[in-house]
């Protein structure tokens, strides 16, 4: 019943900025671990940013520090990645998702994924 819906993608020039927005539908309050994922063409799908429960811990592939800050507003149930200085290897597909707890870049448990969101940035 829970859905994760993201949006914000879309074509953009290296050194443009982008955000991306995930809602989350079937709560009344997102107050549960969430982060953003990406798939390039013929690359694994790796973790980009990550937020705790209440949006007071922050976790970041190095690619993303400094560039790709994540927030939530849990009363609107909507995440957020503010995508900025875009390169051309950040084309990707981006996903959010919902986790049950994270720790680390590499130590999360994801329960739901939502459909992704294509990014385009072109040089």
């Amino acid at each position: 019943q829970v859905r994760l819906v993201e949006s914000g993608g879309g074509s953009v020039q290296a050194g443009g900025s982008l955000r991306l927005s995930c809602e989350s539908s079937g709560l009344t309050f997102d107050t549960t671990p969430r982060a953003w994922f990406r798939q390039a063409p013929g690359k694994e799908r790796e973790f980009v940013a990550g937020i705790n429960d209440i949006g007071s811990s922050f976790h970041y592939a190095d690619f993303a520090k400094g560039r790709f800050p994540i927030s939530k507003n849990s009363v609107k149930n909507t995440l957020y990645l503010q995508m900025n200085s875009l390169k051309a290897d950040d084309t990707a597909v981006y996903y959010c998702a919902a986790l049950r707890s994270i720790r680390s870049t590499t130590d999360y448990d994801v329960s739901l994924w939502g459909q992704g969101t294509q990014v385009t940035v072109s040089s």
